[in-house]
């Protein structure tokens, strides 16, 4: 779409037919309405951390007055590329070097707002604004990637050292849990162990009380006076036949090869035991049970003493 304006006066003809009178009409400006793309070239620009940086870029345009841009400004154009390396060297001047590229479309967004604002008088409305290429000194570069690969040794650095800590922290557990269930393990095994033990001696103690009550039953029974001087004979016996292996000290008695009086005399014995027992009174009082029993061990003692002289 093609606006031509005429009539040295400022007269604005439109597209289509239009009829010029010779000498006095002549076509003075064309404007196209399309959208228009102006590289704008490569500049200097230092930041607010005192770099300096060429920057290049690229502006999108259309021409909304027709009028105005013809007789607004002398060359639109122009004045719009001069007006965008402007804004952009103080844009930049805001924002420091590491901001320039994390914040590239807040910066072409500011741009194109401080475009828009100037070229209202010109009719003309800047659509965006591209930055092409930031270029940086050879030494910053160099320190930019120094800085990098500073920041990479830091990382790989903590997470190494994150590892290690994670490793240690997980055989630390291992290791208290290991001794955990070790010692829980052990506590149960003592546990049982005690309780089988119990369990052995409680059987053991009802078998001797059934073995005593059973013993003393068949005492009260016809003949059980013979029966139990038998049962004392054979381990007066059998007393005398493990001393050799028992101790040093061997007691014989004065005739050993004589069976008969030793049994003679374990019968002696249990009948010294039993004549004591059977002696005893019952007594009311706890003096007199005392009094009893110490006679008992008297006479047994003076039984066993007699029985060593034999």
């Amino acid at each position: 779409m093609l606006v031509r304006a005429a009539r040295g006066a400022g007269a604005l003809v439109l597209q289509g037919l239009n009829i010029l009178i010779p000498v006095l009409d002549r076509i003075r400006y064309v404007q196209s309405l399309k959208e228009i793309v102006i590289n704008v070239p490569e500049q200097s620009a230092v930041t607010l951390d005192n770099v300096t940086l060429q920057i290049d870029g690229v502006l999108y345009l259309r021409i909304m007055d027709p009028y105005k841009a013809s007789y607004g400004v002398e060359d639109p154009e122009y004045a719009v590329t001069q007006l965008a390396q402007t804004t952009m060297r103080s844009e930049l001047g805001k924002l420091s070097l590491d901001k320039v590229f994390r914040e590239r479309e807040s910066l072409n967004a500011s741009i194109v707002d401080a475009i828009n604002q100037a070229s209202d008088y010109w009719g003309i409305r800047c659509l965006r604004y591209e930055i092409k290429d930031i270029h940086v000194p050879p030494r910053v570069k160099e320190s930019m990637q120094m800085q990098v690969e500073a920041e990479r040794r830091k990382r790989a650095t903590v997470l190494e050292s994150e590892g290690t800590r994670e490793s240690a922290i997980n055989v630390a557990e291992g290791k208290k849990q290991a001794q955990i269930l070790a010692s829980e393990a052990e506590k149960a095994e003592q546990i049982n162990q005690a309780a089988g033990e119990a369990s052995a001696v409680l059987a053991k103690a009802k078998a001797k009380a059934e073995a005593i009550r059973i013993l003393a039953t068949a005492l009260t029974q016809h003949n059980g006076d013979a029966a139990a001087s038998l049962s004392v004979a054979e381990q007066y016996v059998s007393a005398f036949s493990k001393l050799a292996k028992d101790s040093n000290t061997i007691l014989l008695p004065s005739n050993p090869g004589d069976v008969t009086s030793m049994v003679a005399q374990a019968m002696g014995v249990y009948g010294a035991l039993t004549k004591t027992s059977t002696t005893q009174a019952p007594s009311s009082g706890s003096d007199g049970s005392i009094r009893v029993a110490q006679r008992g061990n008297a006479g047994l003692e003076d039984e066993l003493e007699r029985v060593k002289l034999s």
